[in-house]
């Protein structure tokens, strides 16, 4: 890998890095109970969770990235199933975003990315 490449891979982590302390410092601002997940590789849970006092979590995929939809959903559903396995947690206890960050807006005006499923509390199919 070219030093140039690897430079622009460490500079993306950080910006990666420094966006998801801005949201969950944001999140914490407003009063959720939010917690840093560290987990990486195949077994992730995704970057951070909200716990909700009834037993409920919100599993959430922080992205400061070129936006593709369809794979950021794809890993944070993944991820929520992990988060849920390695708690020993029924499923329907934890839900899972997407929250990208838009380019020039603060933490608040992120777009939030979930299915109409999970969104509406549908049947899971």
């Amino acid at each position: 890998m070219s030093n140039s490449i690897a430079a622009r891979n460490r500079q993306n982590k950080r910006k990666g890095a420094d966006w998801e302390s801005t949201l969950r410092d944001g999140l914490r601002e407003e009063g959720f109970d939010v917690e840093s997940l560290r987990l990486a590789g195949k077994e992730d849970e995704g970057d951070m969770v909200i716990r909700d006092g009834d037993g409920q979590y919100l599993v959430i995929e922080a992205k400061n990235a070129k936006f593709e939809p369809g794979v950021f959903l794809g890993q944070a559903i993944v991820e929520r199933e992990n988060f849920a396995k390695h708690r020993g947690l029924d499923l329907e206890d934890v839900e899972s975003i997407v929250v990208v960050k838009r380019r020039g807006k603060n933490w608040r005006q992120a777009f939030v990315l979930t299915t109409v499923e999970d969104y509406l509390g549908l049947d899971r199919q």
